[in-house]
């Protein structure tokens, strides 16, 4: 997993430790594709073509911890938090359907889900695809 042709900021190689914590402590299996992101990114930040238009990715740390902790459990129940835009809004698997779970905005303010829940990609490869490229989806003037 490369973005290194893209605009991306980001950390070293997550351990193989972290992501087998990560792997297990998942409330359900995450993407291939998201594991093979951390194993070259532990983290990291870049802008997303898509609304929030903002990628800052957490550690597979800080994942396990807030999935063990049930750091967002009580207000966002099916989530599994990768991330943020880095401006309120969560970025986030939505494992609330069936696979693949799609890759969400969610206002980190409004815990009514119908309204603060903000589709980006259909799964985590499309999602990936929008990554280190800069926002065509702004609002109008």
């Amino acid at each position: 997993m490369s973005l290194s042709d893209r605009d991306w900021t980001g950390s070293s190689a997550a351990t193989p430790q972290a992501l087998a914590a990560l792997e297990e402590a998942a409330p359900v299996p995450l993407p291939a594709s998201y594991y093979r992101l951390l194993e070259a990114s532990n983290g990291g930040e870049g802008p997303i073509s898509r609304q929030p238009c903002y990628l800052v990715l957490d550690p597979a740390e800080i994942v396990t911890d807030a999935i063990k902790t049930g750091l967002h459990r009580e207000f966002f129940e099916g989530f599994v938090i990768i991330g943020t835009n880095g401006a309120g809004e969560f970025i986030a698997f939505d494992t609330r359907g069936e696979t693949p779970w799609p890759v969400v905005a969610i206002d980190m303010c409004n815990i009514d889900l119908s309204e603060s829940v903000l589709p980006i990609a259909s799964d985590f490869d499309a999602f990936l695809d929008l990554v280190g490229s800069e926002c065509d989806d702004l609002p109008a003037a």
